[in-house]
């Protein structure tokens, strides 16, 4: 029997490539980079001099968790003379991972050149677009209806925390610009928290009707 449509990309990897085109034409500094589903941290580091005497490496900053679906990606945040010593980063991921031990950052946001921890996150990121899809076209079962959007739920609250954990601790330490992409990070996940309700129950209508339509299919011979 026909489906209501083909698995789609996720919409919020729709949305993040706008997010990414705000940050740069406001801050001209940071990139995404693919990752699982809605998640999608970036990350912003000092650039390191081409030749001052050895020093400890400039501490990491998380950047919001604004493009949902992207993996951690890593920009200068500002260029240092060769003579000069690179800027520490005011965020302190240590301190943010002991406040949000279990946050969905650590699995899937913080910076790694580790190449079996990215490829878990691609397989991750397959896992639930290929659900999505089934979601889409009504394929899914109520369980993995309920599956999906408790992720998205997931996520979405682990974003909110995140961004606001870093804007609670650090947040006057930080530039204008990264304080507006926390911001506008935080927005966007409670839009889509509030969204969650209704797309949870449009979604089980939808399977509801696909599968009268089918009862009625079999029962007038069409599975015969």
């Amino acid at each position: 029997m026909a489906v209501n449509g083909r698995p789609k990309i996720l919409p919020w990897l729709l949305a993040a490539p706008a997010v990414v085109l705000l940050v740069l034409v406001l801050a001209g500094v940071f990139r995404t980079g693919p990752s699982t589903d809605d998640a999608p941290w970036q990350e912003s580091r000092a650039a390191v001099p081409a030749r001052p005497p050895p020093a400890p490496g400039p501490r990491t900053a998380p950047a919001a968790v604004a493009a949902v679906g992207t993996d951690a990606g890593l920009a200068p945040v500002a260029e240092a003379a060769p003579s000069e010593t690179p800027a520490r980063h005011p965020v302190d991921l240590e301190k943010l991972r002991a406040l949000l031990p279990g946050n969905l950052y650590w699995e899937m946001g913080v910076p790694t050149k580790d190449p079996e921890v990215l490829r878990k996150r691609d397989e991750e990121g397959r896992r639930w677009n290929e659900l999505y899809g089934k979601v889409q076209s009504n394929t899914a079962t109520e369980q993995e209806i309920h599956q999906y959007y408790e992720h998205r739920r997931k996520l979405s609250e682990d974003s909110i925390a995140f961004a606001s954990a870093v804007l609670e601790q650090f947040g006057p330490q930080l530039p204008e610009q990264e304080q507006g992409l926390y911001a506008l990070s935080i927005q966007m996940h409670r839009t889509r928290l509030e969204e969650l309700p209704r797309q949870i129950e449009e979604a089980l209508a939808r399977k509801s009707a696909q599968d009268q339509r089918r009862e009625a299919w079999r029962r007038g011979g069409g599975g015969n």
